[in-house]
């Protein structure tokens, strides 16, 4: 019997198969679970061919997270794929325009600091609050962060994004646990993906991580990430909310 098995999840953010997401998705089928994606507009037609070579083939709703009719509609959409519930939601979704990173910090103006955070902070809520009409049995939300307590070089708003993130996190928690629904969120250290390749001057935060990582750190892979978000999204965290576990070969443990 899988971890997940018989679980019900929706998985957002697949638009490459470098992603967390996409492995996230993979590993919770291997584990037993259904799963259906969420994507929009350009982005659709990525997502759906990477759907296929997911171990079953999974079903993709259309959600921008910036959508209100798009979330008041996500219940209705999801259930039109057969789902009848929802045990779990993974929230794979950030951006910032680059005129707001790569040292862009004191140069950013609120238009696009507002898109960032619309896009990468208030989402968490907006997608969790969308799909708890289908966790009446409670369940588990699982989002993505950047260890946001320190001051990145490069990431500029999206840090400040991400630190918004982490708070929305433990409201998130207090609002939701009486409903039996944990949220919790997976700190992983730098992967090569589409979104960190966004970011100007990535390299120069990921360059040093593997020497800074007491167990090491490979930026080339998302499993151990994928692996810690499937492990939230199981039964075996059944009273941990509100709760950031790190996935980064113990960096944010290290002195500088």
């Amino acid at each position: 019997m899988g971890l997940l098995e018989g679980k019900k999840l929706l998985v957002t953010g697949v638009l490459t198969d470098s992603s967390i997401a996409f492995h996230a998705a993979r590993l919770a089928q291997d584990e037993g679970a259904e799963v259906v994606l969420s994507s929009f507009g350009r982005q659709m037609k990525l997502t759906q061919a990477f759907a296929k070579r997911l171990p079953v083939e999974a079903p993709v709703v259309e959600l921008d997270a910036t959508s209100q009719e798009n979330l008041d509609g996500l219940a209705d959409a999801i259930r039109a794929e057969g789902f009848d519930r929802l045990d779990g939601v993974v929230h794979s979704i950030g951006f910032a325009p680059q005129s707001v990173m790569g040292g862009n910090f004191l140069t950013g103006t609120w238009e696009d600091v507002a898109t960032a955070l619309h896009v990468s902070t208030f989402s968490y809520k907006s997608i969790a609050v969308a799909a708890q009409p289908l966790m009446t049995d409670g369940g588990a939300v699982v989002g993505l962060t950047f260890d946001a307590q320190f001051a990145w070089p490069v990431y500029d708003w999206m840090g400040v994004a991400k630190a918004g993130l982490e708070s929305a996190n433990r409201y998130l928690a207090r609002d939701l646990g009486p409903e039996g629904i944990r949220c919790n969120l997976v700190s992983a250290g730098p992967i090569r993906t589409t979104a960190a390749k966004s970011i100007p001057g990535f390299a120069t935060m990921e360059d040093a991580w593997p020497t800074r990582a007491p167990l090491g750190w490979d930026q080339t892979t998302a499993e151990p990430a994928a692996r810690a978000v499937c492990a939230l999204l199981s039964d075996w965290f059944p009273a941990t909310t509100g709760e950031i576990v790190h996935v980064d070969g113990g960096v944010h443990a290290m002195g500088q």
